[in-house]
């Protein structure tokens, strides 16, 4: 099993020892998910993910019982459902890979006895769940008080691979809009 990828992440990503990463790292589980494989399903309980290589999105179904992609995950990022997870509550969210992804898993009891054993790792924690709450809350006010337009175009800045790999009505989804309001803003977003 190789966990480089998740030693490097760490190392790029925390102020931790390398002796203490590599620690931590003996406690994630590598897993291969297959494009459209589930990572986790609503009604059961999250676990953590880092996401070394691939794309994967959160969905959710609206009253009306479509899909609306509530999240989309990149290579480098940490995939769960916070509430789910840090509750040990049935998820309301879907999260499935778009693509075939390399990651590692850990159950939040492993997690919270590193926590409680690692006081570096706790802080990483610490840092992990603030960044997260500031991406959350970023884009909870940009559905509020950004134009489609700039949604998309944050979007694109943050990585343009998503385009390759994620299906269009995804980021439509993702972004608050009809398909054909995307292809419009592309359209114009090519001409400049």
């Amino acid at each position: 099993m190789n966990k480089q990828p998740l030693t490097d992440f760490f190392q790029n990503n925390s102020q931790m020892s390398l002796q203490t990463i590599t620690k931590v790292v003996e406690h994630f589980e590598e897993r291969d998910l297959s494009k459209n494989e589930f990572f986790l399903k609503e009604g059961k309980v999250s676990d953590l993910l880092y996401l070394a290589e691939g794309f994967m999105r959160a969905y959710a179904f609206d009253l009306n019982g479509n899909e609306v992609t509530t999240n989309l995950f990149t290579k480098h990022r940490q995939v769960f459902d916070h509430a789910s997870f840090f509750l040990q509550a049935p998820s309301e969210e879907n999260i499935q890979a778009l693509t075939d992804c390399l990651a590692y898993s850990i159950t939040f009891e492993k997690m919270n006895a590193l926590f409680h054993a690692i006081p570096e790792f706790r802080e990483y924690g610490r840092g992990m769940l603030v960044r997260e709450l500031v991406s959350y809350k970023k884009r909870t006010l940009a559905m509020i008080n950004k134009s489609a337009e700039q949604r998309y175009e944050e979007l694109i800045k943050g990585d343009q691979d998503i385009f390759q790999f994620v299906q269009l009505k995804h980021i439509a989804s993702y972004l608050g809009i009809t398909n054909s309001s995307l292809s419009r803003i592309r359209r114009e977003f090519s001409k400049h």
